[in-house]
C-alpha cells in the first residue's frame, strides 16, 4: 500500500463538514443536517483551512459564504461526493432517499392526492420533500428531482415536460347563472386576486377581448389554496389554475363559468442537474411522475429501466 497517497487525502471528517457548510450556506444547518453542534463544524472547517493553508469561507454574521479558493474546492470534491452516494446505491440496492423540491400549492393539490399510490409503487424508497416556491439551486442543496413552473429551460439544467397550466375564472357551484356574460360579471362580482399573479385578470379579459375589470374591491390573497377556499365558500370570483382546481371543479364545489381550455403558456417540468447522472432510486421516481402524467410508454421511453 502507497502510504504517501493516503497521507495526501485531508482530514475526512473536516472534509465532509465543509462540504455540507458549502451546500446549506450556514454552521448551523450544516451541524443539523450531519448531527453534529455547530461550534463541531466551524473547528473541522477550520481544521481544513489550517491543512491547506487558505481560506474557504467568508463568515458574515450567521451565514458563510465561499470565498474563491473555497468555490473552487467545492467544484472539484462535489463530484466525488456525488460519486461516493452512486457507489453506496448501487451497493445497497434500489431503496433510499429521493429528495424532491415543487412549489408548495403543487404539494397539496396535487401530489398528497397520489402519494400513497407513488409510496405503493416504491415502497423501498423514501421521498423527501422540499416544498418552496423560489426556483432552489438543486447543485447547492443537494436536491435530485425538482418539479418546476415555468417554460422548461433553465441554465444547467435537464427537464421532462409533465402538463399544461390552465388558467380560467372560477365560482361556487350555482353562484352565477348559466352562460353569463363575462363583461358584466367582472363588473358585478367580486373579484378575488392572486397575490403572486396580480395581472392575471387583465390578461384574460384581454384575451376575451372585453374591457380589464376594476380592482378596487377585490380582495387579494398569497396562496393558491387560500383562493380556491374562498372561492369555494362564495366570496367572489377567482382565477383558478389546472391541474391544482381539478379536485374541485370534480367533486362540483366549484365551477368554471367560462370554460376552461385557457393555456397561461406555462408548463409544469420534472427537472434535475445536467452534469449529474440520475441515481437508480431518483430514476424510479422519475419514471412514476412521467408515467402518472404522460402514460407508462412515455415513461420507459424517457427513463429506461435501470439495473440497481
Amino acid at each position: 500500500m502507497d502510504k504517501t497517497k493516503l497521507a495526501a487525502l485531508p482530514p475526512l471528517h473536516a472534509l465532509r463538514s465543509f462540504h455540507a457548510a458549502a451546500q446549506c450556506g450556514r454552521f448551523r444547518d450544516a451541524a443539523s443536517a450531519l448531527g453534529l453542534t455547530e461550534s463541531a463544524i466551524s473547528h473541522q472547517v477550520r481544521k481544513l483551512e489550517d491543512y491547506l493553508g487558505v481560506r474557504l469561507f467568508e463568515r458574515r454574521g450567521n451565514a458563510v459564504r465561499l470565498t474563491a479558493a473555497g468555490e473552487t474546492y467545492f467544484e472539484g470534491i462535489d463530484p466525488a461526493f456525488a460519486a461516493i452516494r452512486r457507489a453506496t446505491e448501487r451497493l445497497a440496492g434500489p431503496g433510499g432517499r429521493v429528495t424532491l423540491t415543487l412549489p408548495t400549492s403543487l404539494v397539496t393539490m396535487w401530489l398528497i392526492p397520489r402519494l400513497m399510490e407513488l409510496e405503493a409503487a416504491l415502497p423501498e424508497i423514501k421521498l423527501q420533500l422540499a416544498p418552496s416556491n423560489r426556483i432552489i439551486d438543486l447543485k447547492r442543496e443537494q436536491i435530485d428531482l425538482a418539479l418546476r413552473h415555468g417554460k422548461g429551460s433553465w441554465p444547467g439544467i435537464s427537464s421532462v415536460h409533465l402538463f399544461n397550466e390552465e388558467t380560467f375564472p372560477i365560482c361556487r357551484a350555482g353562484l352565477l347563472p348559466k352562460n353569463p356574460d363575462p363583461q358584466e360579471v367582472l363588473r358585478s362580482v367580486r373579484l378575488i386576486v392572486n397575490a403572486s399573479h396580480k395581472e392575471e385578470w387583465a390578461e384574460w379579459a384581454q384575451a376575451r377581448q372585453i374591457e380589464p375589470p376594476p380592482l378596487d374591491n377585490a380582495m387579494v390573497f398569497d396562496g393558491t389554496e387560500q383562493i380556491i377556499e374562498a372561492v369555494a365558500g362564495g366570496v367572489g370570483l377567482g382565477i383558478g389554475r389546472r391541474p391544482m382546481i381539478d379536485r374541485w371543479i370534480d367533486d362540483g364545489r366549484v365551477e368554471a363559468p367560462f370554460g376552461t381550455a385557457d393555456e397561461s403558456g406555462f408548463a409544469y417540468y420534472l427537472a434535475w442537474r445536467e452534469d449529474v447522472e440520475l441515481s437508480v432510486p431518483a430514476r424510479q421516481v422519475a419514471r412514476w411522475f412521467v408515467a402518472a402524467c404522460k402514460g407508462k410508454k412515455a415513461a420507459e421511453a424517457m427513463f429506461a429501466p435501470v439495473a440497481a
